[in-house]
Order: structure tokens, then C-alpha cells, then sequence
């Protein structure tokens, strides 16, 4: 649950499209409905502040498509059921450096960008294009490999357009979605679509919670903005599912209200703060629930205790089922990891746990998950 993801950069972003800030300068309003003769007024709104990163690493640096997919990324059983996802790179000159694609969008009138993990990470340079063909170089002012969430900055004489950020709490499946990118370097293009579905939990990482839309994603829409009918930023394009290399309407998008605390988080000092408990975890079974009288399976077994974790001071015993922690409910094992991680390192919390028959409060002083991957 802790492994980081390993630095690449060739495939990153021609690959697999593994593809805050509070400034917000557009106020959308009904002007941006879209209209009956389609999306134009929301694009020429939009397009300004999306924009598009070319990269490049040192030649060892390059890795296959598949080094840039998450830990845990499903892609023999995918390969098995679908044929291979990605097309054969092949050798390829080693000396020559290597390139990569991608896209972003600006959150900030002084030039923060948002962008995946993945387009930028291994990176010896980063260069944005805008929507107006100018051109600069950026700095990457930190990165979080498991939510592939990358904050980088440019710096321009002029205020920049910025896009809003939407609530994608808010987000149901059928909700329109609308796509700007940069597929294959092809330069702005547009696709639309809807959402297909959300809380998508694909097994990539830790903290899965994909909205799923069917809006064609390719390669180089990576770290681009997902859309609302009303212009905001509801997510980051990030990975699509591809039996050939090309968009076959499942792609994947980070949540914005996630984006939002990670992208606030290194905007601060380029790192992010995570909690950790010191456990594993395993659902609650239907079995299970059934005995402690549950019309459905809800809460995380406590499969083992690390020593001398968090968890362990605290008093947590294999076979626990948290029920709550940090005064948030938890109804599967990715609900906890989330919670956990939310918490702020070093403070005290509780955990309310079944046990024995019965539910017991648990004080917890959470740890620091960076110390424990250092």
C-alpha cells in the first residue's frame, strides 16, 4: 500500500495515458450552459488556459509503456481478456534522449499548472505551449506519484487564464464531460461524452476513486482537464483502458476535490503530508456482516498489526473492524486508507472498532507515511 511508483519518463507520456490553488478567475454562469448548436462557447472560454508539455529525459531514463503504470495496474488480466493495451515501442536509439507528451491546464494568474505525475516525472526539462503557441520553460514544484498528480509553474509578464475547479462530489454517471488535450501532439483538440461512471476503483493504487467517462482520451491527454457542462474542472485525465493503443471510450480521471488537497499540499512545499496507521486490511465479508447483523458488508478487518506502528501503541488487534476513524465512516478498506492518509501526521484521533461483540473508541496519534517509504 506504501510502495512509491518508480521514476521513467520515455513511454510516461505517449503511454497508457496514466492519459490547490484557490485562484479562480472564470465564474461560470449560464452563459456557459451548453448551447443546442454544441460546445463552441465553452471551448473558446476554456482553451486558453489548457495547455501543452513537452518533456524531456535522459536516454537511461527510458523505460517501456508498461514502467509507467501504477503499482498494482491490473494489465496481465487486462491483456488477457482484451489482447495487448499498448503498441510495441520498439528499441529504439538509446542514445537519443527521450520525449514525452502531455497536457495541463492553469490554476493560478501567476502560471501554476496542474499535470500528471507521470508526463513530467524523470524530467531534465519541461516545456509549456499555450493555446496562443508561446512557449516557456517550467519548473516542477513537486509531484505525488500515488494520486499521479503533478503541480508545475511557468512565469509570464502578462496574468494568465485560469479554469475553475468544479465539486466532483457533485458528479453522477450520465453528467456530460468534456475533454481538452493534447493527444498524439496534435495540439488542442476537444472530445466530448459523458460520464460513465464514478468512485471507479480499478485497482491501480491506494487511493482509487476514478470518475470513468467514455469522452476519447489518447495518448498526450494525459494531466488535461476533464469538464462539466458549466466549464469547471471536475477531473484530471490520467489513464484509459486500450486493447490497441487508441481511445476506446473508457477513460479514467483523478477527482478534482482530490486534485484540489494534493495540489494545495505541494503548492506549500512541494511534498505531501500523509498519515499512516501501520496496518493491513482486508473487506468486511458478507459472512461477516451477516453475523453482526449488517444488511451489507461495511467497515475494514484488520488483517496484521506492524510493530511499533501507530496502530499498535494505540492498541489495535488483528481482527478489528473499523467502523469510523477520524469521525468518518468507513464502508470498505479504501474508505480507511483514504481517511488515514487525510489526517494530519502527528495528531490525534479516534477509531471506533468491533470487537468481541461489542464497539469499542480507540485513541490514535497518527504517524507520518513519508518516514515510513524514506
Amino acid at each position: 500500500m506504501n510502495t512509491p511508483i518508480r521514476k521513467h519518463i520515455s513511454g510516461v507520456t505517449l503511454a497508457a495515458v496514466l492519459a490547490g490553488t484557490t485562484a479562480i478567475t472564470i465564474t461560470p454562469t449560464t452563459a456557459l450552459a451548453v448551447p443546442a448548436g454544441g460546445y463552441g462557447d465553452i471551448v473558446e472560454t476554456l482553451a486558453p488556459a489548457v495547455v501543452f508539455i513537452e518533456v524531456t529525459g535522459k536516454a537511461q531514463d527510458t523505460q517501456s509503456i508498461a514502467d509507467a503504470l501504477p503499482p498494482g495496474f491490473p494489465r496481465e488480466e487486462l491483456e488477457r481478456r482484451f489482447g495487448p493495451m499498448f503498441p510495441d515501442q520498439g528499441e529504439g536509439n538509446n542514445d537519443a534522449p527521450a520525449q514525452g507528451l502531455g497536457s495541463g491546464f492553469i490554476i493560478s494568474k501567476d502560471g501554476l499548472i496542474v499535470t500528471n505525475n507521470h508526463v513530467v516525472d524523470g524530467a531534465e526539462t519541461v516545456k509549456v505551449k499555450l493555446n496562443d503557441d508561446k512557449e516557456y520553460d517550467a519548473e516542477v514544484i513537486g509531484a505525488d506519484p500515488l494520486t499521479d498528480i503533478a503541480l508545475i509553474k511557468i512565469t509570464a509578464d502578462v496574468d494568465l487564464p485560469t479554469v475553475p475547479w468544479g465539486d466532483s462530489e457533485t458528479v453522477r454517471a450520465g453528467d456530460e464531460a468534456l475533454a481538452i488535450g493534447n493527444p498524439f501532439g496534435l495540439g488542442g483538440t476537444v472530445t466530448a461524452g459523458i460520464v460513465s461512471a464514478v468512485s471507479r476503483d480499478i485497482h491501480s493504487g491506494p487511493y482509487d476513486d476514478y470518475i470513468q467517462t467514455d469522452a476519447a482520451i489518447n495518448h498526450g491527454n494525459s494531466g488535461g482537464p476533464l469538464f462539466n457542462a458549466e466549464g469547471e474542472v471536475i477531473g484530471v485525465n490520467t489513464m484509459i483502458f486500450s486493447p490497441g493503443g487508441g481511445s476506446v471510450g473508457i477513460g479514467f480521471a483523478v477527482p478534482s476535490d482530490l486534485v484540489q488537497k494534493v495540489v494545495t499540499d505541494l503548492q506549500d512545499d512541494g511534498s505531501i503530508a500523509r498519515g499512516w496507521l501501520g496496518v493491513q486490511i482486508k473487506p468486511m465479508t458478507e459472512e461477516i456482516a451477516s453475523v453482526l447483523g449488517y444488511d451489507e458488508p461495511k467497515g475494514a478487518v484488520i488483517e496484521d498489526v506492524t510493530a511499533d506502528s501507530p496502530a499498535a501503541e494505540a492498541g489495535l488487534e488483528t481482527g478489528d473492524i473499523i467502523l469510523t476513524f477520524a469521525d468518518k465512516d468507513i464502508a470498505d478498506v479504501g474508505d480507511l486508507t483514504r481517511a488515514v492518509a487525510d489526517t494530519t501526521p502527528g495528531s490525534d484521533t479516534k477509531a471506533i472498532v468491533w470487537r468481541e461483540g461489542k464497539e469499542v473508541t480507540i485513541d490514535v496519534t497518527v504517524g507520518d507515511l513519508a518516514k515510513q517509504a524514506a
